[in-house]
């Protein structure tokens, strides 16, 4: 779901369309002038892909803003993919088979509808075991209790460290569950082939918005924001990163923020963002390096920055949760803003580009918002 789970039901109704809407609108909008007012060789690959050469009717338009599936907690979906799902050609577009060495393109009418039971199945599975774990785990830590007076003043740090992770370990489900959810409704009619992955199976992941593993397993800031609200990061790439002129990270993170809502805690989290992720970008270009050598110190390293990673999280979005500017301000100077004077005094103490840098083909996801500048 979009929006905080915290906000009164009303309001969730409300919000939650609205900030899909404003997705669905920008994305058509810049692919429309993307494929009307550009030259084809100013285009990136991506926005030369997704460009709409023609303008979509008022049906088409209002079909694509607010059909049934995504209308309440999305995720957004580009006009072309929606358009070739509608007329039938979807998984026709998407699957290919090996042919001679080389991937061929079959015609339309000669693939078989690939079945989306077991994947809608296993989605569903899935949101029963979230659920089950915000009635069992979630109500059991309160992110509130983090905010407490009598916590803040008895608690060590470590005791208020180890509690804000657990609780905000907690609170994950809920998103995954709207989101799996949303997920398994797609896919249930038909749409989110991407393809097919290396073992030959079809992909139903085209919409999807978290890949649970890969976040509870991050080891890095960038790669735990590449995975989590994945239609949203993408959005936020093709509209201001990839368009921005300069200072494309904080724009974006500063887009994410506007377009969340109101709420001080939703500005707190991502401007805290900014500084995180550059710093995080310095010290992964210039530390780690030195853990490649062996597969013992590659795997502490992927420990430490693991720890490190999930801790960062934990003080980043706590304002998300909070939303409030009282209890924010209670809880980052509870934490001594150390997270903040970490991040700021990386950016400037570490150098930006080492001489032996290399870039490496992992850090590069094509599906981030906040890429390498």
């Amino acid at each position: 779901m979009a929006s905080c789970p915290q906000i009164s039901l009303g309001e969730e109704f409300f919000s939650g369309p609205l900030m899909m809407i404003t997705q669905k609108i920008t994305s058509l909008a810049f692919q429309v002038y993307d494929g009307m007012g550009r030259k084809q060789e100013e285009l990136k690959d991506d926005q030369r892909r997704l460009a709409v050469h023609s303008k979509p009717s008022l049906l088409e338009y209002l079909s694509y803003n607010i059909n049934f599936l995504s209308v309440l907690v999305g995720p957004c979906s580009n006009y072309k993919d929606y358009e070739e799902f509608i007329k039938g050609q979807h998984v026709q577009h998407r699957l290919k088979r090996v042919k001679d060495g080389s991937l061929q393109q079959n015609g339309w009418d000669k693939v078989p509808e690939p079945s989306p039971v077991r994947t809608v199945i296993t989605k569903v599975l899935v949101c029963v075991c979230c659920l089950l774990w915000f009635f069992i785990i979630t109500r059991a830590f309160p992110i509130k209790y983090n905010v407490d007076p009598q916590f803040i003043t008895e608690a060590s740090f470590i005791s208020r460290l180890a509690y804000a992770f657990v609780s905000i370990q907690a609170a994950r489900p809920k998103f995954y569950f709207a989101w799996t959810l949303a997920d398994a409704v797609h896919n249930a009619a038909g749409y989110g082939v991407s393809g097919v992955n290396e073992r030959g199976e079809v992909s139903w992941d085209l919409v999807s918005n978290v890949r649970i593993w890969e976040i509870e397993t991050a080891t890095s800031f960038k790669s735990f924001i590449d995975n989590w609200n994945i239609q949203t990061g993408l959005w936020l790439k093709r509209v201001c990163y990839d368009r921005a002129p300069f200072y494309r990270t904080p724009l974006t993170f500063v887009l994410s923020a506007i377009w969340h809502g109101v709420y001080p805690g939703y500005y707190f989290t991502f401007i805290t963002a900014i500084p995180i992720t550059l710093a995080a970008r310095s010290v992964r270009r210039n530390f780690r390096k030195y853990f490649l050598s062996s597969q013992q110190l590659k795997f502490c390293y992927d420990v430490v920055t693991w720890a490190a990673t999930q801790l960062t999280i934990c003080y980043t979005v706590m304002p998300f949760l909070l939303l409030a500017l009282e209890p924010t301000l209670k809880y980052y100077r509870s934490m001594y803003f150390h997270v903040h004077v970490i991040s700021i005094l990386a950016m400037i103490l570490l150098p930006g580009k080492p001489k032996s840098f290399k870039p490496e083909n992992h850090d590069l996801h094509s599906n981030n918002n906040v890429k390498e500048d």
